[in-house]
């Protein structure tokens, strides 16, 4: 069966990706000339770029980019005119409404932009025959408004080659001589409408390295940082905050977000455009200092917000720096602003805040895009009925471990709609996680579909931490919060394939997807922070030979990993090894090491207890592998001259409480004096044998039936399995037991037994408030027993064994339930598995006697 999984996901993206550069989608980038085709490039000369002198800042900075891209795909560089005057082969860039060249071939009838006006960043793209007088083609890109236009541009780029990562991961450009974009007209938008990234946590990696290369976490930064946003089809940021203030710290950064077209924002507890740290860090303004708690000091916090929305409105129009404004309030360093439930002073504050701006724009509070992010313990205000203006935006969150903490069960049609707050990195309980990416898209696929097809479109912004190493999982989460409904679940399996193709080339792209794909797989199977020495049990002494146990067979998997990644490694051309090293090589190479440091650890400490001489052999694989940690780091720190220097500082091992330690430390070993380092050491085979009636990857199953409206699927690399089951297509009501889908699964007992049935489901959350999770499951004809998944994601610490369940789910990234069915006589038998509510993720089966 795992054969079939395999042979399924081949050919899931043989059908979905389509040859690079085809010319069957009008108005796109391809390498075969027709007739009808726009000559981009031709002979290495590539053609020239129209912006209009009078267009938006954001919409010329993006031309002059696209220009560069010209010239970084022919190697020549690209003409930027201003007007039509003198110019032949053009592509002219512009918005609908505010570009003269544009109204006027729409007026002409030569540009059919119907429906196109008062979208949201909507573009249109087309081929034009014959714009002007002795001019055959033209090709023009054009917005429903700035962004719209700046989207068109970059989707152009991206599809001549130039990845949206060629500066923020080093992704290399391949030159062509020859490049044309096909006849006709396309025209796309985004399905979400603010689409954005939150950095975080950003001490000492991101803000090491900024200070080393741009000195400090200021515009000359940010530049870059916007840049990748928009070619990702982002809008929407929430700057770095951790004592940084990006309006303070570097007053450029303001209008340079504006300038190029980014909604500044700021993070889930800072509001009214203030950062947390302008509160402490600036006592010479006269709005700050005292107290941050509204009861005690509430007329010094509404100067201190009055201020913001102040700066906000402060650039010289009635419009302002365009922003999307956070409201609501928590504790001072983003702790609970009350242990007491604050529902009536929340809606205070919230009125009290809509009255500034209401006063300092001139305009009614609704009038001003905001968002309240219902974060923690916000939610549960929430779930007893806080009072929300229509017009706000919700934003949910998930647990800061990737499962979705609630969703949309009412006012679906709300005016202020809802979003989704979800992280790729996290310092808090039960431990840090920053250093490198542990995140599945798989994972990210599951929950964020959930989230739009139960009515969460509004927001969707993630927590990258330094944004590096978060490239892989934030290009997809990006690229799928573009338009939810195209990045379905055929689509979602491609992408590794499609991401590999773009990044490295088609040739490589298979090899390069089954690494990243493996390599998640492995590292979300704990998160390196929570990993030490007794993480994984490992084997016994067996006199000569020694038992791996559970580690041995994580290592041996490692290992395999690394000899896969190497041989790719050595296919790629000199232009690729930096992007490579960055995204597949380093993170391969650091967490293995790390995990043979810790099993080295293990046996040195197992052996010594005998005063096994082998003890020695493993002292000396912890210095070896310690100081390869470090290694890998500096070779990080050099790639490209230097440019990353900094950015690999996190703190990644030997952790023995949620934020700490503060620096690198080798794990304690334990020497024998005199011991020789040259007595071999002898793992003996795996041993794979099991007692369990049954116990199968939940896609083996022997057979499935369809329910009302639902399905079961398979998911591909989800969770710790080749490929998990969930119900699809998602979001939908629960199901009676005989409404409801089945999987089942043949197995065979050879007596009468009692026996326990044994789910293992990735975590999930009950995201509409119904006491949790439920999933049916029955042996031949019984009664259908029914199981609960119901854990509680509060934060704190595990003070219950309701939040110690969620403790331990995600530490290990996994869930059990479990039930017993008596009596059950020999022979042929079938367990029956039944889709009951949403958001279960299946992985394993598992019968055993008890």
């Amino acid at each position: 069966m795992k054969q079939l999984v395999y042979s399924f996901i081949v050919i899931l993206i043989t059908s979905v990706c389509s040859p690079a550069f085809a010319c069957s989608t009008p108005a796109s980038v391809c390498t075969e000339y027709a007739n009808q085709n726009f000559v981009l490039i031709k002979n290495s000369q590539p053609a020239s770029v129209i912006v209009e002198k009078n267009a938006d800042p954001a919409v010329q900075e993006a031309a002059k980019n696209f220009a560069k891209d010209l010239q970084r795909v022919s190697g020549k560089k690209a003409k930027l005119l201003s007007s039509k005057r003198r110019a032949k082969n053009t592509v002219i860039i512009g918005v609908l409404g505010q570009s003269k060249i544009i109204d006027e071939l729409v007026k002409a009838n030569k540009l059919d932009v119907s429906g196109l006006a008062d979208q949201w960043e909507a573009f249109h793209i087309a081929v034009v025959k014959n714009p002007w007088p002795n001019v055959n083609k033209a090709l023009v890109i054009v917005g429903s408004d700035r962004r719209g236009a700046i989207f068109g541009t970059y989707d152009l780029s991206e599809q001549m080659g130039v990845s949206p990562w060629y500066w923020f991961a080093d992704v290399a450009v391949a030159k062509k001589k020859q490049l044309y974009v096909s006849s006709g007209s396309r025209r796309d938008q985004p399905k979400v409408k603010y689409r954005g990234l939150f950095i975080n946590d950003e001490d000492p990696a991101l803000s090491g390295w900024a200070k080393k290369h741009f000195s400090g976490v200021n515009s000359d930064m940010y530049k870059h940082v916007f840049e990748l946003i928009l070619r990702l089809k982002g809008n929407y940021i929430w700057p770095a905050m951790w004592g940084k203030a990006i309006h303070f710290d570097d007053p450029r950064s303001t209008a340079l977000a504006d300038n190029m077209g980014i909604v500044l924002g700021t993070s889930h507890h800072e509001p009214m455009t203030r950062a947390q740290a302008e509160w402490h860090k600036y006592p010479n303004d006269p709005t700050t200092g005292g107290a941050w708690d509204y009861a005690t000091n509430g007329e010094n916090l509404r100067s201190f917000w009055k201020n913001g929305i102040e700066r906000m409105m402060s650039k010289g129009d009635d419009k302002g720096y365009e922003s999307l404004v956070t409201v609501g309030m928590r504790g001072d360093g983003d702790e609970p602003m009350s242990e007491e439930t604050a529902t009536e002073l929340l809606e205070k504050i919230v009125n009290d805040q809509r009255k500034i701006i209401a006063e300092v724009t001139g305009k009614p509070a609704e009038k001003t895009p905001q968002v309240w992010a219902l974060y923690k313990e916000v939610q549960e205000y929430y779930d007893e009925g806080m009072t929300v203006p229509d017009d706000v935006t919700l934003l949910f969150a998930d647990d800061n471990w990737g499962q979705i903490r609630r969703l949309p069960t009412k006012d679906v049609d709300r005016e202020g709609g809802f979003g989704v707050y979800y992280h790729f990195d996290y310092v808090g309980v039960p431990r840090n996680y920053k250093w490198l990416n542990t995140t599945q898209v798989s994972k990210v696929w599951q929950q964020m579909d959930l989230a739009y097809q139960r009515g969460a479109k509004d927001i969707w912004i993630v927590n990258v931490g330094d944004i590096k190493p978060m490239e892989y999982p934030l290009d997809f989460f990006m690229e799928m919060a573009w338009n939810p409904e195209k990045m379905d679940l055929k689509a979602a399996n491609a992408y590794p394939k499609k991401w590999a193709s773009d990044t490295f080339g088609a040739e490589h792209a298979a090899d390069i997807a089954k690494l990243v794909t493996d390599y998640s797989r492995y590292a979300s199977r704990r998160k390196p922070e929570l990993i030490n020495e007794e993480t994984f049990a490992i084997g016994e002494i067996l006199g000569k030979e020694l038992d791996g146990g559970e580690m041995g067979v994580y290592i041996n998997q490692w290992r395999t990993l690394v000899k896969a990644m190497e041989k790719v490694k050595q296919q790629l051309n000199d232009q690729q090894q930096d992007a490579f090293f960055q995204l597949v090589e380093y993170p391969i190479l650091a967490l293995s090491n790390l995990y043979e440091m810790y099993n080295a650890t293990a046996w040195n400490r197992k052996l010594i207890g005998r005063y096994d001489a082998r003890s020695v052999h493993f002292l000396r694989e912890v210095e070896r592998t310690f100081a390869r940690d470090s290694a890998l780091t500096e070779q990080y720190h050099q790639i490209n001259e230097g440019k990353w220097d900094g950015m690999m500082n996190q703190v990644h091992m030997n952790y023995f409480m949620w934020n700490d330690p503060t620096q690198q430390t080798m794990p304690s070993v334990v020497r024998i004096f005199g011991g020789s380092n040259n007595i071999p050491v002898k793992f003996k085979a795996e041993n794979t044998i099991t007692n369990d009636v049954l116990n199968v990857e939940a896609a083996n199953y022997s057979r499935t039936t369809a329910g009302k409206e639902v399905s079961w699927a398979m998911v591909p690399d989800l969770g710790q399995v080749s490929a998990a089951m969930i119900a699809y297509p998602q979001g939908k009501p629960s199901n009676t037991l005989k409404e409801a889908a089945r999987l089942e699964y043949d197995f065979s007992s050879t007596a009468k037994q009692n026996l326990i049935v044994e789910l293992t489901l990735s975590p999930t959350l009950d995201t509409i408030g119904q006491g949790g999770i439920k999933i049916g499951v029955a042996i031949d004809n019984q009664a259908v027993q029914i199981l609960n998944l119901n854990l509680h994601a509060t934060g704190g610490g595990p003070s219950s064994p309701e939040k110690q369940a969620w403790y331990d789910a995600v530490i290990n990234h996994s869930s059990e339930l479990s039930t017993l069915f008596n009596n059950i006589p020999a022979g042929k038998h079938t367990l029956k598995v039944l889709r009951l509510d949403d958001n279960v993720i299946l992985e394993n089966v598992t019968v055993k006697v008890k």
